[in-house]
């Protein structure tokens, strides 16, 4: 998200319009910002009294779990059903959630269907043709 622009200059455009008497099109070519963000300040200003940018708001919506100590023995449980029918169940006890958050919410958790993890080893096995004969 790009940074907004500082309130000092919000002012000094805002200040060079209304009390000088400089046009929007002037202004917006003497601070080198376009009309729009001149015309959405002005607007701000009307509406709340002020022209300070608004709070950068976080990326992405909350988690829907929230609770993840409950989570975890709903898994522990449940953890042989699908993510589907574990969406199911955890709607019944909470609030409606689907398969896909389910499946955000177990890899947060580090649960994974794998029974065994396997380790890959790079290593070359020898066998008759390949060996050498001394």
């Amino acid at each position: 998200m790009p940074k907004p622009y500082s309130y000092d200059l919000r002012q000094k455009v805002i200040q060079a319009i209304e009390l000088d008497g400089m046009s929007k099109s002037e202004a917006s070519q003497v601070f080198q910002i376009s009309r729009n963000t001149i015309n959405l300040w002005l607007q701000r200003k009307a509406t709340t009294g002020d022209y300070q940018a608004l709070p950068n708001q976080p990326l992405g919506n909350g988690d829907k779990i929230t609770d993840w100590e409950k989570f975890g023995k709903f898994v522990e449980v449940n953890g042989d059903k699908t993510q589907v029918e574990m969406a199911k169940l955890w709607s019944v006890e909470i609030k409606e959630i689907s398969a896909r958050t389910i499946s955000r919410a177990l890899r947060k958790i580090g649960f994974t269907r794998k029974k065994k993890l396997m380790v890959i080893k790079n290593e070359m096995k020898l066998n008759d043709k390949h060996s050498v004969k001394r």
